[in-house]
């Protein structure tokens, strides 16, 4: 898992400054309010992706949500439907935890992840969760219930 998140952290590096990377980081993926979910073949990880629980706030209008985190799936496993598939159990897990809701924050320049995103019925939005709007983020939801 380790191996998966520092490639992911790698490439978000090289993409964007550290103050532009919104990463949540082991410690925080081992929460009991987080759903992490791996793809695996055999001993190999292929993908990942993690949800996080977040309270309403103002920008939710008070609803609480499921927020998508550390979407990542490996390059040579591609084009296979990992990411959409780990993205549905994800948005599964959302349910079965009465979250009617799931946001997240991908940068505008992956555009892979744009696309997965778009192709599953994110549509962008406003920010939220206290991110910033910084011209590099983009902000995607999808009504869940």
């Amino acid at each position: 898992m380790r191996e998966l998140l520092d490639q992911l952290d790698s490439y978000l590096a090289s993409l964007y400054a550290p103050e532009d990377n919104h990463i949540l980081g082991i410690e925080a993926l081992l929460a009991p309010d987080i759903v992490f979910l791996g793809a695996w073949q055999g001993e190999s990880l292929l993908g990942c992706g993690a949800l996080r629980a977040m309270p309403g706030e103002a920008d939710t209008s008070g609803r609480p949500y499921a927020e998508i985190k550390r979407m990542m799936v490996q390059p040579a496993a591609r084009g296979q439907r990992i990411g959409a598939r780990l993205l549905a159990a994800l948005e599964d897990a959302a349910g079965e935890r009465d979250l009617p809701l799931a946001l997240l924050e991908t940068g505008r320049d992956q555009l892979e992840a744009v696309r997965l995103y778009e192709r599953a019925g994110y549509t962008l939005r406003g920010t939220f969760g206290g991110y910033p709007d910084n011209g590099l983020s983009l902000f995607y939801e999808k009504r869940l219930a």
